[in-house]
């Protein structure tokens, strides 16, 4: 599989039976597609969807039903649909028990930076909802590739880019790797098949320890 389908399916195993849980754009919406068997949640939508269903057909989507990021999305039984301020009012107060996002960087310290590139001198898109999402979410899990192209660490020891929320990150995956974060260091749970804690500490800007319970992921 690629790594961006591994992450998906390894961010799903984080998901548990009872749960509301917002997906980011991009690699996060994709866990849905891989949810362990016999678990019933709710997923919601910062546009407006508490009860977001499986992708439609191309020939059955509706161009007024669609997620965050304009993706045709089903709506399922029970389905609540509301405007953004009110989905924004839910993300800030608590409702949501977890959030997975997309990263471009994260840290030891739990802060993740996801929404701004440096282009010409300018900071490129705006934050978005993700800034509530950090500050409102019970649990928020970090998705992002281990390293950039050119092979440095985006799990670092203090990010670089502006902040989306600080100290806010509960779990980090990436192709390579699952972290928890702890006080001030990480806590290396799993590794990818074939990579080694050795393998980890050259590609890691980040100070970690391994867990008691470390091993290698199941997918």
């Amino acid at each position: 599989m690629d790594e961006r389908e591994l992450i998906a399916r390894r961010a799903a195993q984080e998901l548990h039976d009872g749960e509301l849980v917002n997906l980011g754009f991009g690699m996060p919406t994709q866990a849905s597609n891989y949810l362990p068997e016999g678990v019933n949640l709710t997923f919601h939508s910062e546009n407006g969807i508490f009860g977001v269903g499986p992708k439609p057909k191309t020939s059955e989507s509706d161009a007024d039903i669609t997620n965050a990021g304009t993706e045709p999305v089903t709506l399922l039984p029970g389905a609540a649909i509301m405007d953004l301020c009110t989905s924004l009012g839910a993300m800030r107060r608590g409702t949501l028990d977890v959030t997975i996002l997309g990263a471009l960087e994260v840290d030891q310290l739990g802060n993740i930076s996801n929404w701004a590139v440096n282009r010409n001198g300018l900071w490129w898109p705006g934050i978005g909802g993700a800034m509530d999402l950090t500050y409102g979410t019970k649990k928020v899990i970090a998705c992002l590739a281990h390293a950039d192209k050119k092979g440095n660490s985006k799990i670092l020891k203090k990010v670089t880019l502006p902040k989306t929320g600080a100290k806010c990150v509960s779990t980090i995956i990436t192709d390579k790797a699952v972290f928890d974060v702890g006080d001030n260091v990480l806590i290396l749970r799993e590794t990818a098949p074939g990579v080694t804690v050795e393998d980890i500490r050259a590609i890691t800007e980040a100070d970690f320890i391994v867990a008691d319970d470390f091993h290698e992921m199941v997918l």
